[in-house]
């Protein structure tokens, strides 16, 4: 019997969703193996981008898809966030730069060993990776 190597769901535009996403991602990381410091940076990430979804790029009366992708016979863990609004997210300023927005996408450029965006039809989907460390 074939592993599974996708999972993902759908949440609505509501607060609540961030948490269910954290314990959504918990459940199917850890049940492919995934513990200790690499699962607490995958739900940091994994966090943060539905957070961003939510507040950034999620229009009233629609939702967000997210997605797990177990890559590379488990040794690679991919989290993506779809949704449906404009924009590009980035990375602002340079050293030192203070805005309030972008925070988030720092700490997935900090943890995650890749991540970008990427197109969709409305909207984009957002992603970081995460390889298992020996």
């Amino acid at each position: 019997m074939r592993a599974e190597v996708v999972r993902e769901r759908f949440w609505r535009r509501e607060r609540r969703s961030v948490r269910e996403v954290r314990e959504f991602v918990r459940e199917v990381a850890g049940g492919w193996g995934w513990d200790g410091e690499r699962l607490g940076d995958v739900l940091l990430c994994a966090d943060e981008l539905a957070a961003n979804a939510l507040v950034h790029g999620v229009p009233p009366g629609r939702g967000y898809l997210v997605r797990l992708v177990n890559e590379d016979a488990g040794r690679r863990l991919r989290v993506e966030v779809h949704d449906s609004g404009d924009g590009r997210p980035a990375i602002p300023g340079g050293p030192g730069h203070d805005e309030e927005s972008g925070r988030g996408l720092r700490i997935v450029d900090a943890l995650a060993d890749t991540w970008g965006v990427g197109e969709r039809e409305p909207g984009k989907a957002v992603w970081c990776a995460f390889t298992r460390r020996p």
